[in-house]
């Protein structure tokens, strides 16, 4: 017998006992203060140095590639302008222009995440794996009573054409080693990504 307004089930939970389960909650990220303030002092010092190294210029046999590194130095995330890094849930009236988006931590400051986009008033709608670093990230400094400040900022002279804009996205993700993107997961072990 059921109680009221339970549904009853159509199999018993031995015969259920191997299925595929979904939990309702993802797990939550346990990461300790001491290593968490360790892992952003790691990140922190390795952008410090490139934020304020002098690159010696190397000849090139491809000169394409040397521009495109030229350009990523060029580029300095933590001067643009920032955003709230919800600033997707704002209602716009334009797809937006050809642009790279960075996600930084001002507290500390950290850049964390370097993409590009087509459309920049769009690109966050909807699903996007960065979401949910950002999220556990927070998470992790809200449960150590720790100042974290995410935003956004963007650079909206981008290449119109994918693969121009993709080339100097890999660029800024190698020069700036930013945790949250795959290509770097390894280097910096980053534990936001579970």
């Amino acid at each position: 017998m059921t109680a009221k307004g339970q549904q009853m089930s159509l199999f018993t939970a031995a015969e259920t006992g191997g299925t595929y389960r979904v939990r309702s909650q993802p797990l939550p990220l346990t990461i300790s203060r001491p290593v968490l303030q360790a892992w952003k002092q790691r990140v922190f010092e390795f952008q410090q140095q490139v934020k304020f190294q002098t690159v010696a210029q190397q000849p090139s046999l491809f000169a394409t590639q040397l521009a495109v590194e030229q350009l990523a130095e060029q580029i300095d995330p933590f001067s643009l302008p920032r955003q709230n890094i919800e600033f997707w849930r704002k209602p716009v009236t334009e797809a937006g222009v050809a642009a790279y988006y960075f996600v930084i931590d001002d507290a500390m400051p950290l850049l964390l995440y370097v993409g590009e986009t087509i459309q920049s008033n769009q690109r966050w709608k909807g699903e996007h794996d960065c979401k949910r670093y950002v999220q556990n990230y927070m998470e992790a400094h809200r449960s150590h009573d720790i100042l974290a400040r995410v935003n956004i900022g963007f650079y909206h002279w981008a290449p119109e054409q994918t693969r121009d804009r993709q080339q100097l996205e890999t660029a800024l993700i190698d020069r700036w080693r930013s945790p949250f993107n795959k290509q770097n997961w390894t280097f910096w072990q980053t534990p936001f990504t579970g």
